[in-house]
């Protein structure tokens, strides 16, 4: 058994630094459940020991296993009572012999609690139900199957292997052409609505700092930016959450306001991770640190190394931790790959030439491909391609070229073909009309149809830019 320490020596503010919970939270707790029990000086002033310092990171960590503050402490005088030593003992273990089960509201060690309630399959024969209803756009059962589960479950549990992993399996039945927009947007609403009302109910922050959580412009899914704020909000953390599609414009002014310790962006296309990075590089300039993810991230594992913040990693189950870890350190970080001037050049000089190539594009595939797929096309790829530009690699639009491949065959029953025409017919409206800065777009679209560079293009005699790494 470790010797913990008894003798008073730490002030007030060294306790909060070190536990990470506010002083009026540690007043509150001494106040109503007797703990801790720190000494006074004789001006009045408490003074903690190593012990009381333990004590409560303890209870922090019983809270994070689902424990409500009283209970913890119930479970700690249990404990001390029987004559064992709180720090020494399997707490959760100990929690179930002495029926002090996580209450729902209350927060958990997803990992732990996973382990145990995936093993008899009760969490994942539910998400199937549930996930049944929505199709069946059943919104009784549905929401009957949502409030079973957080009777029974933490609701970190429900969120994230119920709800996440649902809403990713009729996305994925979405893109297959098996799950239609309305049902996949019914189950999404349901989803929100209920993660909406779960921050709502959230109680007030214990911790020191505040996380500002929201979308970049022009991204719309809001699931996980919601549950990441949901998640933070119940192991105690201060969060602003903006919702989505946040502009730019009063950045500073909301940053001014907010005064966040650190903010969390996610996107889920390459075309709002460029604007992800617009938004990152204001908050490095402001010295404000940044977290961040999503999909898109997960999908071209070089995008992270562009954008000046902290990368969360490609599962949500950590992101949390990841986000603790970084309160305590916090830092803006710079990008580990800086944009060439080349590749800025590029993005003005199709900026200005996108009308030219689409009209061309109008002009040769009408008769070919249905007028309201083809408009869609040239907004998709043009705006990816500016994308791509925006964050320094052409490279980056591979992974969404396949996923177009999959959606057109899928969901408009054309041939693979459909889309290498398509290609062909932009790259040879791209030779006509772009000049020796767009080579980089010219160049990957040669190397993605198996096609020897134009003339004109050969001509340019252009070296690739690529884009330059700064130092570790």
């Amino acid at each position: 058994m470790a010797y913990r320490d008894k003798t008073p020596i730490y002030n007030l503010k060294a306790v909060v630094r070190e536990t990470g919970l506010k002083a009026d939270t540690l007043r509150a707790w001494e106040r109503r459940y007797g703990v801790p029990t720190p000494q006074r000086t004789e001006s009045g002033h408490r003074l903690y020991s190593q012990y009381d310092i333990d004590v409560l990171k303890w209870l922090v960590d019983r809270q994070n296993e689902g424990l409500s503050i009283s209970r913890a402490v119930e479970l700690l005088h249990r404990l001390e009572a029987e004559g064992k030593n709180p720090f020494d003992v399997n707490a959760a273990l100990a929690a179930q012999r002495h029926d002090l089960r996580p209450q729902e509201g209350h927060h958990i060690q997803i990992e732990v609690e996973r382990g145990r309630l995936d093993e008899g399959g009760t969490v994942a024969s539910m998400r199937e139900a549930w996930i049944d209803a929505c199709l069946n756009f059943d919104e009784l059962r549905a929401e009957q199957l949502l409030a079973q589960a957080f009777a029974l479950f933490p609701a970190e549990t429900v969120c994230l292997d119920l709800i996440q992993k649902g809403l990713r399996e009729i996305g994925l039945g979405w893109y297959e052409g098996k799950v239609t927009v309305q049902q996949e947007h019914f189950a999404s609403a349901l989803a929100i609505r209920r993660m909406e009302a779960l921050l709502a109910s959230t109680p007030a922050p214990t911790r020191p700092g505040r996380i500002m959580v929201a979308c970049p412009p022009e991204e719309e899914h809001t699931f996980v930016p919601l549950l990441i704020s949901l998640l933070l909000r119940r192991r105690g953390w201060d969060v602003v959450y903006l919702g989505a599609n946040v502009p730019l414009r009063s950045l500073e002014a909301t940053l001014a306001t907010v005064r966040p310790s650190l903010v969390v962006l996610t996107a889920q296309q390459l075309y709002t991770a460029a604007s992800l990075l617009e938004m990152a590089e204001t908050l490095f300039r402001e010295r404000v640190p940044l977290a961040f993810g999503g999909l898109v991230f997960t999908e071209v594992p070089e995008l992270p190394e562009v954008i000046p913040g902290h990368y969360l990693g490609d599962t949500l189950e950590n992101v949390v931790n990841q986000i603790e870890h970084l309160m305590t350190h916090l830092r803006p970080v710079p990008a580990r790959r800086q944009v060439s001037y080349d590749y800025k050049e590029a993005l003005d000089h199709f900026c200005s030439r996108q009308a030219s190539i689409e009209a061309e594009l109008w002009a040769r595939m009408e008769d070919v491909i249905p007028k309201r797929l083809l408009a869609s096309a040239n907004q998709s790829f043009g705006r990816n391609i500016i994308a791509a530009l925006t964050l320094g690699d052409m490279d980056f639009l591979n992974a969404d070229i396949d996923w177009v491949k999959g959606l057109l065959v899928n969901h408009h029953q054309m041939p693979p073909e459909a889309l290498e025409h398509y290609l062909n017919a932009y790259y040879d409206a791209c030779v006509h009309h772009l000049g020796e800065p767009g080579f980089v777009v010219l160049e990957w679209l040669s190397r993605l149809l198996g096609r020897e560079m134009h003339g004109r293009a050969r001509q340019q005699q252009v070296k690739q830019p690529i884009a330059i790494r700064k130092e570790e």
